[in-house]
């Protein structure tokens, strides 16, 4: 499993974003259920949010993000970023 860390940026105003929250939700928590996200949030100051993901590449994570809400209503742009971990304290699943 690879990991990868999701740069949320808001590119309309917020009045927009809020639109789209509740079915990004969802959509945030199917993710969960099926075990690809770890931890999400958004940033302050509120202009975007992070995902934290685990996925077999960097394709996958591609396809999921078509189905975010925030990206169908063309409220918010990603960055995806692989991450080798090598380190993590202790009780953290990761332990390359």
């Amino acid at each position: 499993m690879r990991y990868f860390l999701i740069l949320v940026d808001y590119v309309r105003p917020l009045q927009e974003v809020d639109a789209a929250l509740d079915a990004h939700r969802v959509f945030l928590k199917s993710h969960y259920d099926a075990g690809h996200f770890l931890m999400s949030g958004a940033r302050t100051p509120r202009d975007g949010g992070i995902i934290l993901a685990q996925a077999s590449d960097r394709d996958e994570v591609s396809r999921w993000l078509q189905d975010d809400p925030f990206c169908k209503a063309g409220v918010a742009e990603y960055q995806i970023k692989e991450w080798n971990i090598t380190m993590s304290a202790p009780g953290w699943p990761v332990t390359n």
